[in-house]
Formats: structure tokens, sequence, C-alpha cells
């Protein structure tokens, strides 16, 4: 089966372990040139070496997305290493959970930097260079993918600045969809429910301890990263007329 994705360019942010890594693999397997971002560059290393021993290509850009400068810089690298941009794929994250009384500031203030700002920034860099592949012969089509989480869609408690983030994000995507669908950007939306992934490792082990408690009972089996990498290269691989503009991935046992 000819791969869908040969001669593109994709970026992939948040890398560096779960959902990004998987979908940087699941990307390159469909022939796309795959620049990893992340923050940690012994994983990025580590995975454009898989990538490439498996007869893909990757590039590792070891950037802070959360610093604009950095960001910037990162989509420059990129371009100037491959000479073009097809796909952006903006999974970097972070969930950091408490409550409203007594988490701490700095703590939205980091989920803000990571899950909205980072995002901003990296959609901001990459826009003229998408545009220009939108309108080239190879696809004619270009794609922004954003990954928010079912938390951008339905609110808890001790989840108050993750659930506004990720509310934000669903709203940003949305807007922009309709700003630049017609100049052939799909910009989608996936919204994962639990997935097997590090994202509650920053949290003090009493919310990790609740949190395992919880999904042992109400999540026996989350999703794995792959899964959402798979949606993600369905997603991108949609004949130029097809946009997913949304897409809910949700575990089975999670109701």
């Amino acid at each position: 089966m000819t791969a869908k994705l040969t001669g593109t360019v994709a970026l992939v942010t948040g890398a560096s372990s779960g959902i990004g890594d998987a979908t940087a693999r699941a990307l390159a397997e469909q022939g796309a040139s795959v620049a990893v971002v992340a923050r940690r560059k012994d994983r990025l290393d580590t995975l454009v070496a898989e990538i490439e021993g498996a007869g893909g290509t990757a590039y590792a850009v070891p950037a802070d997305i959360t610093d604009r400068s950095q960001a910037e810089q990162a989509v420059a690298e990129v371009v100037n290493q491959f000479g073009r941009l097809d796909i952006l794929i903006n999974n970097a994250g972070l969930m950091l959970l408490g409550t409203v009384v007594d988490q701490e500031v700095d703590e939205w203030e980091r989920m803000i930097a990571v899950n909205q700002n980072g995002l901003l920034y990296m959609t901001k860099a990459a826009l003229p260079h998408l545009l220009a592949a939108a309108d080239d012969e190879l696809r004619g089509v270009a794609d922004i993918i954003n990954i928010s989480s079912i938390a951008g869609r339905q609110a808890w408690a001790n989840f108050a600045a993750y659930n506004m983030t990720k509310f934000g994000v669903n709203g940003f995507t949305e807007a922009l969809r309709q700003e630049i669908t017609k100049k052939h950007i799909r910009v989608g939306l996936l919204e994962p429910g639990a997935v097997e992934t590090e994202l509650i490792s920053h949290n003090n082990d009493t919310i990790k301890s609740d949190l395992a408690v919880s999904d042992a009972k109400n999540i026996p089996e989350k999703l794995q990263p792959e899964d959402i990498a798979e949606s993600i290269a369905y997603m991108v691989t949609r004949h130029r007329r097809s946009s997913i503009a949304e897409l809910w991935a949700m575990p089975t046992s999670q109701a």
C-alpha cells in the first residue's frame, strides 16, 4: 500500500513520550518526514534513531514551546531542514489537578503556558508555511491537529484550571477552523478520554494515588497512545475534500 504522506513534513510537539511519541511513529509510517519537538533531547534522539531504524525520516528539535522565541525558532529550523511544513500536531500538554482554594497559582500558570500559550505560539509560527503547503501541488491541503481532552467538553471538581485550558483550546480550534478552512488548511480537534501516558505523573502523590484508585474502579482499560496516534493519522490522511473537525476518542470502559 502506498504511504499517504510521502513528501510531506509533520511537526509534533510533546513528542518525547506518550501520544506525541506514538504519533511521530505513525506519521513516519505513512511516509511523512517528522520533526519531533520537546524539551527532553535524549528521548527525542532515541525516537529519531528508532524511526530512522524502521526506514523513516525524523529530526529532533529540542525546545521549550512556552518560550515564544523557542517556538518560532523550532518552526524555522524544521522548515530550514526540510524545506516545507504540511502538518502541525499541537500535542504538548500538562495536567495539574487540585481545588481552586488550595492549588498553587504557579501550577495554573504552568498549564496555561503549555496548554494554551505554547499551542498559540506554534500555530502562529507555522501558519505561513502551512498556507504555502496547502497552495502547492503535493496534496493541495495542510493540517493542524490540536490535542485537547474530554476535559474540554466536561468539567469536574479539582480539574478547574485544567478544564479552563482545554475548553479554551476547543474554542480556539473551532474559530481558527472557520478562518482558514477555505484556504484548505484543515483544523481538527481531538479529545481523548483516559489514555495510559505520563500526564498524571506531574501531580503530587495524593492526587496520583486517588486517580489510580478511581481509574482502576471506573476505567479498567484505558486507551493506549497508539490508539490516539491512529486517530491522528486518520484525520490527516483524508482526501483533500474531507475535514475531520472534531474527534472524541474514549475508552470503551469509560462512561
